[in-house]
């Protein structure tokens, strides 16, 4: 397939742009800068500026551009960034997709989203049909699935990636606390009884690669590992692969002075089931949080 990407540089992206490309894929890459190779197109989603040419060309979207929801502490201008480079770089792409003759359409958009869409669902389980939470990135997700609704109003398949928490030793959830652990100084977050919607980076990949191709799959897909667990239960199996002790729980007041804004989505239980995924038999390769851990920490 000639597939377009978007946000390749990022975590995700530059994972997936590996593997779709040994897979055999023809990867072309959305920039901001003047291309550098011939595998790149420039665009400006802030000011809604794509070439139809470069979407023309492609048999598939795949759009993961965002700022790093943890990457930075929040506050007001980080929000705003939160928020416009999801929705912009969304509503570019669909509307430059929905404004090609059908002909020259790709045939499916995927469009990152995450978990945040549920906000706080407590101990309760929920699935691809429940309706938006609270909160601010609720509101975000509200928002950033809607900006793919042109695409979808013009016959495109459109997948809503509803990521949850990929596991890797270099980036996401797992890279900021690997030194405090080692450390012996780290410990469960707030009261550590929130859920946390994990998945192997290894399942998170392939999953993406699985609805690529799969036709009868639209709309929202929660891409996470089929058993989620607590924050406890996450620290305890962390500091057991470390072999290391995780006795220092971390207070709610003293994560809201680290993470500023930040630190109530960090305090959130979202208890998130894969039922797409499960309908469709989609193979995990870590179906578990000891093997998904293992897997992120030998990479």
């Amino acid at each position: 397939m000639r597939i377009l990407l978007a946000g390749a540089s990022g975590f995700l992206g530059t994972r997936l742009a590996d593997r779709l490309t040994a897979d055999g894929h023809q990867i072309t890459r959305l920039v901001r800068r003047p291309p550098r190779t011939p595998d790149e197109r420039q665009w400006d989603p802030a000011a809604g500026q794509l070439d139809p040419a470069a979407v023309a060309e492609a048999d598939a979207v795949v759009n993961l551009a965002g700022a790093g929801v943890g990457d930075k502490r929040w506050n007001d201008d980080y929000r705003r960034l939160i928020r416009t480079s999801r929705v912009d770089s969304t509503t570019t792409l669909a509307t430059t997709v929905a404004g090609l003759p059908s002909a020259d359409r790709p045939r499916v958009l995927l469009n990152s989203s995450a978990v945040g869409w549920y906000g706080n669902t407590g101990d309760r389980a929920v699935e691809e049909d429940a309706p938006a939470g609270e909160g601010f990135l609720a509101d975000v997700c509200r928002v950033w699935e809607a900006a793919t609704r042109p695409a979808e109003d013009a016959g495109v398949r459109v997948v809503r990636l509803r990521t949850g928490l990929p596991l890797h030793r270099d980036g996401g959830l797992l890279k900021p606390q690997l030194l405090p652990f080692k450390l012996g100084i780290a410990g469960r977050l707030g009261s550590g009884r929130q859920w946390l919607p994990w998945i192997s980076m290894e399942d998170w990949l392939d999953a993406t690669r699985f609805l690529l191709h799969h036709d009868e799959i639209s709309g929202p897909v929660n891409v996470v590992g089929p058993n989620p667990v607590t924050n406890a239960e996450f620290t305890r199996e962390l500091a057991r692969q470390l072999h290391r002790p995780a006795i220092m729980p971390i207070p709610a007041l003293a994560l809201k002075v680290v993470l500023g804004g930040f630190a109530h989505e960090a305090l959130t239980s979202t208890r998130v089931l894969p039922s797409v995924l499960t309908r469709a038999a989609y193979p995990y390769h870590h179906p578990t949080l000891p093997a998904a851990l293992a897997a992120a920490l030998a990479a």
